[in-house]
């Protein structure tokens, strides 16, 4: 059998040359750098290994508002899995981060606290792209490819495939 017909009979049976099946389906790795609200660099990358829940957030949002004090919960529980909640503040105005920030510190103890950060910070990158419904969640496994994204509050079906990430 020739190379030619050796490819084309390993495509038609689904026994693709290693790597070809896998670039064709790769997904893009996400990517965030930035400064938590105490000041510190922070970057996506420093949580590999770790299944990541990205939310996108703004201080006036009552679902973002409920969301992230049940997400606060399953961090809290369960962050000795390698679990990380990462909160991203979409707010225009950093005076009101700084208010939730104070508000949230007053509000619980340290070890409660997830690192967030301001995408409207000056040096702040991603490549989560335009978010356009408040809250906006992906979550992410821990080699950072995109398990699942929500949009709006977070489904009783969401809880369960996070739960299954951390095993």
């Amino acid at each position: 059998m020739n190379r030619r017909d050796f490819i084309q009979s390993a495509l038609i049976s689904g026994l693709a040359l290693p790597g070809t099946f896998a670039l064709a389906q790769a997904k893009p790795k996400y990517e965030l750098q930035g400064t938590d609200i105490f000041g510190r660099k922070l970057e996506l990358k420093d949580f590999l290994g770790s299944t990541v829940l990205v939310s996108f957030f703004t201080f006036d949002c009552a679902l973002c508002t409920h969301d992230l004090k049940l997400m606060r919960e399953f961090y809290v529980r369960n962050k000795a899995k390698k679990f990380v909640l990462l909160g991203v503040n979409l707010d225009q105005n950093k005076k009101d981060l700084d208010e939730y920030n104070e508000a949230t510190t007053l509000a619980y103890p340290k070890d409660q606290r997830f690192p967030t950060v301001w995408r409207n910070a000056p040096g702040h990158k991603d490549n989560f792209g335009k978010i356009g419904t408040q809250p906006t969640h992906f979550v992410i496994d821990a080699k950072h490819q995109l398990v699942f994204k929500r949009e709006g509050t977070f489904l009783p079906e969401d809880w369960d495939k996070l739960w299954e990430l951390l095993g």
